[in-house]
């Protein structure tokens, strides 16, 4: 993708919406619904890095209940020409079909490379990469097994969605919500995942989610490691002009 000077590609991640509970998320919902309504004005393409629900399960006829105002402005946004792209993460792994049927917006289940002007990019939700997390690892296995998948629609919606949620919000093996602390670059796998794929090929940035934390680290080479953080304490997001690329924390505006 080539960017008009007075275009930029925008990216966020982590908004859990929906999570701890409906009534609890939807001011934050409201506020990145905000987001979107400003960065359309100059946006050649919107990046969603996973986790934008804290639940989300595709029945062959239903979906999970609300994130209206999500939806609408989402389908707003590429009707008029601006392309979305999603990248599923540990909350939304069973997405199938409605994104791309609905919205228009192309689903990603594994990281991807994007070249905007002369910059390349890895980008990905995160999890599951890299050293370590092998409960998680081992668990996903099972999240994503077509059997299991399977098991868990011929549960009726109003029961499934229900237990889902719950073990969402309470059980960190599922959720994968690590202590929002930063480890140090030594321990912080995604950027021990960066640097060795970055010794079959360089790239200039590696855009993730899943962390939880907006971070920047130099990983040599020119090349940027950055994690977006999220949109339940942060309320940060990733900005590519066409040269350099910034993280930026959405601020409301004082009434």
């Amino acid at each position: 993708m080539q960017l008009p000077p007075d275009k930029k590609v925008y990216f966020a991640s982590d908004n859990h919406l929906g999570a701890p509970t409906p009534a609890d998320s939807a001011p934050r919902e409201a506020r990145f619904v905000r987001w979107l309504d400003e960065v359309k004005q100059d946006a050649a393409a919107i990046f969603l890095l996973g986790d934008l629900f804290d639940f989300w399960f595709e029945y062959r006829t239903v979906i999970p209940k609300g994130f209206t105002r999500t939806l609408g402005k989402l389908a707003e946004i590429t009707d008029s020409g601006i392309p979305v792209y999603y990248f599923v993460g540990n909350h939304d792994l069973w997405m199938n079909g409605y994104f791309e049927e609905e919205l228009g917006i192309p689903v990603y289940h594994q990281p991807r490379e994007f070249t905007f002007n002369d910059s390349l990019f890895f980008i990905g939700h995160g999890d599951g990469l890299g050293p370590g997390d092998k409960g998680y690892k081992r668990m996903k296995k099972v999240f994503t097994n077509p059997v299991a998948k399977w098991f868990f629609r011929w549960l009726h919606p109003d029961l499934g969605v229900k237990l889902a949620q719950y073990l969402s919000v309470k059980n960190k093996i599922i959720s994968g919500d690590e202590d929002i602390k930063f480890l140090g670059e030594e321990n912080e796998w995604l950027v021990q995942y960066a640097k060795r794929k970055l010794e079959e090929k360089h790239r200039d940035y590696f855009v993730f989610g899943h962390r939880h934390l907006p971070l920047e680290i130099d990983l040599g080479d020119d090349a940027t490691y950055y994690n977006l953080g999220d949109w339940i304490t942060y309320f940060t997001y990733g900005v590519f002009d066409g040269d350099t690329f910034e993280l930026k924390r959405f601020e409301e505006p004082e009434n």
